[in-house]
């Protein structure tokens, strides 16, 4: 690392100072005690609302701001003496499956040993700050370089004590705290937004579309309320005839091998990319042309339906975007081309991906950890649809405009944590590797 003196690119008037920040070993400020749990932790755990809060990694993913507020699970008074008890607002690190992340604790209970509690640093560390930090790039980054082939899956102690840590006045980590924390509650604000809207539409979708048993929906457009029952359609129903291989699934995974994947080229859907009721655009990876060829009943284009044979949850569908041409499916994911002369897409995509029809493909499905699903089982999934596509149409439209708030509400988040991420970037000094 540059021995130049350490001075962030942005800093508040009253901080300027030709000094700089220190940059010191993780060891030379902080103690770190590992959790641990009694085992075999099944006979520990319980259901009784007196019992000790069991925190596992798992639990992060309710965590808002790195804090973590619920758990799934707890243990009993007799496990918790076995355990690492934590207290209300420590800051527990993961040492694997988080990648090293840290989070801040707004209730007590047990850590075990996937995780490390963060000891006698309040002499030198604000813990705002300190907590940012450690979330930051910059710390994630030296995680990966100490590790074993650059890929974390578990941290030793000795790789968090040899990290580097930025280190400047309690002070001036108080006012970068503030600032990042003013910044995390506009996301969080935000987040919750999206998380209305999201349950705005799932209340709205029991609502357009008919329940168990019955053959018409609650809501019902006037202009279609003298129209009948729904009918009864098998989902292949809806595929249109006129399309070669308009439903069908992903190759044998013997016929596209990671020795076939190519750094650009024809985009392969993964099982990842499939989100529930829409498209995830990270893991990214290729296939050569010649290979997308020889796999052409496996190929699915823009604006096709993709449904997942594999949960969770198991069947979701979401539909290619527009910026991805041609592709080429990996072995888990289902291609269906809606007959749009018969049939609305977006209703069908969206009525595939609504709680009924959710809950009639998890029953159908097999396997007991991770449920999957055959194609031949899927095609006779039966679905009850408007018989006129108006009524489809009208329903999809209304649909449709939510997601498109939704959409932009997501897009927004990520704009906001983007800014965060260049703020941190100019709040902390810049190491030259």
């Amino acid at each position: 690392m540059s021995k130049d003196i350490l001075i962030p690119k942005l800093c508040f008037p009253e901080f300027n100072k030709d000094e700089g920040w220190d940059l010191k070993e993780f060891s030379s400020f902080i103690k770190l005690d590992r959790g641990s749990s009694p085992r075999p932790i099944q006979e520990f755990l319980t259901k009784d609302e007196s019992g000790v809060n069991w925190i596992k990694i798992g639990d992060t993913k309710n965590a808002v701001n790195s804090v973590i507020y619920q758990v799934e699970e707890k243990i009993t008074r007799e496990g918790a003496e076995k355990s690492r008890k934590v207290e209300k607002g420590e800051l527990i690190l993961a040492n694997s499956m988080s990648f090293g992340k840290t989070y801040k604790l707004a209730l007590e209970g047990c850590i075990y040993d996937g995780w490390f509690v963060l000891r006698k640093y309040e002499r030198h560390f604000n813990k705002s700050f300190l907590l940012q930090l450690l979330n930051s790039d910059f710390m994630q980054n030296q995680y990966k370089r100490l590790s074993a082939g650059g890929i974390v899956q578990n941290i030793s102690s000795d790789i968090v004590y040899n990290s580097k840590l930025f280190h400047t006045t309690l002070q001036e980590q108080q006012k970068i705290a503030s600032c990042l924390s003013s910044l995390d509650e506009v996301i969080a604000t935000n987040s919750q937004k999206l998380e209305l809207l999201n349950e705005h539409k799932k209340g709205l979708m029991q609502n357009l579309f008919p329940q168990d048993g019955e053959t018409v929906p609650k809501y019902r457009f006037p202009e279609f309320k003298n129209d009948g029952e729904w009918v009864e359609k098998s989902l292949i129903d809806t595929a249109d005839k006129n399309a070669k291989w308009s439903f069908t699934g992903g190759p044998f995974g013997s016929n596209l091998k990671a020795s076939d994947y190519t750094t650009v080229g024809i985009r392969i859907i993964q099982l990842q990319n499939i989100g529930d009721g829409e498209f995830n655009d990270d893991n990214k990876i290729y296939t050569s042309p010649e290979k997308a060829d020889e796999l052409l009943s496996c190929n699915i284009y823009a604006g096709d339906v993709i449904l997942s044979k594999m949960g969770d949850p198991v069947g979701r569908a979401c539909i290619i975007p527009n910026s991805l041409k041609r592709c080429v499916m990996a072995s888990d994911g289902i291609r269906l081309v809606v007959d749009e002369k018969e049939y609305s897409k977006y209703f069908i995509y969206s009525l595939i991906n609504s709680k009924r029809i959710r809950e009639v493909i998890e029953k159908k499905a097999t396997g007991s950890t991770r449920k999957r699903i055959g194609l031949d089982t899927l095609r006779e999934i039966e679905l009850i649809v408007p018989k006129k596509i108006e009524e489809q149409q009208k329903i999809a439209s209304c649909l449709s405009s939510l997601d498109e708030l939704i959409t932009a509400q997501v897009e927004k988040i990520a704009q906001l944590k983007l800014h965060k991420q260049g703020l941190m970037q100019g709040l902390f000094p810049k190491i030259n590797d």
